[in-house]
């Protein structure tokens, strides 16, 4: 354990680790003071992130407390810079708690900062509206959080003066960056669920972004230019587009609506939080006010560091939220939209792709994924899951993820996922190596009971997820509270239906048989026991003892050696027919 020449109050939240984890990049040896009982939270956050954690130190902090708890009596007179990245941000807090952390716990950072001998500089993060002097968010009776950043700001420049600290204050606007949940990730939420009828505010509304990783840059920068001290800086992208330019930017990548009502800030303000969802505090924020960067600019460009296209930093966003669920669960970073088909894994070379079938989505291959050692990719069918309809023909969505792949891969579905799956293969057996089936619906017995339902669209929607589990045979577990979550967008439910009720349709099963027929690459069935088929095959079958409609779900292990099994010899298979054409 090396001796820290930087210490980072607040290192467990949103900023915090992230700086901690750029500054052990960047070689220093860091303290990281966190709440009591978060430490851990820390570390499995930045476990796997190819870090040097020998030169990490976790201490407990509790900056309310003048003493500062166990890091204020750790030996720490070799550290040269101190971050302070902790504060309390929520809406709607007691005065009282905001105060004790956002002014109190700044000056006790603040006075122990004084006493470290081979100090450099303190950087301390407030927010960029205090720097609008006559913004309603100063004000205690619209709410806490902002006031008490206000009044912080400028108490701690008064007591840096007089003690002779070097402090730097950044005054950063809405930071984007994965694990960011609040504010602008509330509309966009709301945006996704298609809860979000209007607008505050009017087309000069402006909600400033700034990239999380422009931003640990730039914090790492402060201390290294010795002109930083004494002074502040706001930091936001100047190419921020207006409010309603952004949510519409936003909603074209999602494939949602976009609303298009404005309402006056001070009308929102007078109707009840019941019918708006927001309150006085929130709506502070959302001003036309515009912000002069020029200082944090020239920083930046003396550094050589440049902004990203905020179009770029939103959209890699929105594909986080989504894919976390809105912090709901661990976020898949190889996950994201193509065109409106949500797409996750290795677009370029898997040696599996997936296929899910109904009610699910792709989640439900995440622990095939997982056990399988090959790169895979997986998509949500178009309409469904988090997909937007495609307009064009049944399977051009299929040409379109196949594209960019090199090689063959085993193209493997489950249920109605089958029915593409073969579609595919049939018509260019030439890229792919095989193809599996898992419990293919059109050799079982029959259309989904779910389908047959008069009411089945709103039990997919309402239905609590134990209730629904048991409807659908699914077990409980990560891959059906996604498919809750996404069948209660507006419209999933129902045309996950209306594909249920088409592909249970006799015309429908014919067509898949008979495709099945045709298909000249080589292919396997997997189904279970409690589910099986009820027609005739040629190809191999393996029947999974106590497996039902879903094997994948309940059996991932058998199900994954299957594939992993099938997968390699449809490789050889297809490798030994390409050496044999290229011989003639």
């Amino acid at each position: 354990m090396s001796t820290p020449d930087t210490v980072v109050f607040g290192s467990a939240g949103f900023i915090g680790r992230a700086l901690v984890a750029r500054l052990l990049e960047q070689g220093h040896s860091v303290a990281a003071a966190v709440r009591p009982g978060t430490g851990a939270r820390l570390l499995s956050w930045l476990d796997g992130r190819d870090l040097d954690l020998e030169r990490l130190t976790v201490l407990d902090c509790d900056i309310t407390d003048p003493g500062l708890g166990a890091l204020g009596a750790a030996a720490l007179d070799d550290v040269r810079d101190v971050y302070n990245c902790a504060a309390r941000f929520s809406f709607g807090l007691d005065p009282a708690e905001a105060r004790a952390v956002n002014i109190d716990g700044a000056l006790h950072v603040l006075r122990w900062s004084a006493d470290r001998p081979r100090l450099r500089r303190l950087v301390h993060i407030t927010g960029y509206r205090v720097t609008v002097p006559d913004s309603a968010e100063h004000d205690y009776a619209v709410g806490a959080y902002g006031a008490s950043k206000f009044e912080a700001d400028a108490v701690l420049r008064e007591q840096a003066a007089a003690a002779g600290v070097p402090l730097t204050i950044a005054n950063p606007s809405s930071v984007l960056g994965p694990g960011q949940y609040i504010g602008l990730a509330e509309l966009v939420r709301d945006l996704w669920h298609g809860t979000l009828p209007a607008l505050p505010g009017d087309s000069q509304t402006l909600l400033p972004i700034l990239d999380l990783d422009y931003f640990l840059d730039f914090l790492t920068l402060l201390p290294r230019q010795p002109d930083t001290a004494g002074r502040s800086y706001t930091v936001l992208d100047p190419a921020t587009p207006p409010l309603p330019e952004m949510i519409g930017l936003l909603a074209r990548h999602l494939h949602v609506r976009a609303p298009r009502l404005t309402l006056p800030v001070g009308l929102v303000a007078r109707l009840p939080r019941r019918l708006t969802g927001v309150d006085a505090e929130r709506l502070a924020f959302i001003a036309g006010d515009r912000y002069d960067t020029s200082a944090a600019d020239a920083v930046a460009a003396r550094a050589g560091l440049v902004q990203p296209a905020a179009e770029t930093v939103l959209r890699e966003w929105a594909n986080h939220l989504v894919s976390s669920r809105f912090g709901a669960t661990e976020a898949d970073p190889a996950a994201g939209f193509d065109h409106g088909l949500w797409v996750s894994g290795d677009r370029h070379t898997p040696e599996y792709v997936l296929l899910h079938g109904l009610p699910t989505d792709s989640e439900a291959w995440h622990g095939i994924r997982t056990l399988l050692d090959a790169p895979t990719l997986a998509a949500d069918l178009p309409g469904l899951g988090r997909s937007a309809p495609r307009p064009a023909g049944p399977d051009r969505w299929l040409d379109d993820l196949m594209a960019p792949i090199e090689g063959r891969p085993v193209l493997a579905g489950h249920s109605l996922g089958c029915v593409p799956v073969l579609r595919y293969a049939t018509a260019h057996p030439d890229r792919v190596a095989g193809v599996v089936l898992v419990a293919p619906a059109f050799l079982q017995r029959g259309g989904s009971r779910l389908a047959r339902t008069p009411i089945a669209t709103a039990l997919l929607r309402r239905l609590p997820s134990a209730r629904l589990a048991t409807l659908l045979g699914i077990p409980a577990g990560p891959a059906l509270e996604s498919a809750r979550a996404n069948l209660r967008r507006p419209r999933v439910a129902r045309r996950t239906v209306a594909a249920l009720r088409a592909a249970g349709r006799p015309g429908a099963h014919a067509t898949a048989r008979r495709l099945l027929d045709e298909l000249r690459v080589p292919v396997h069935v997997v189904t279970g026991s409690g589910d099986p088929l009820t027609a005739q095959v040629t190809a191999p079958v393996t029947e999974i003892p106590g497996a039902g409609h879903y094997p994948h779900l309940t059996h991932p292990e058998q199900v994954a050696r299957i594939l992993d099994s099938v997968g390699k010899d449809f490789t050889d298979r297809a490798r030994r027919r390409e050496e044999t054409a290229a011989g003639r």
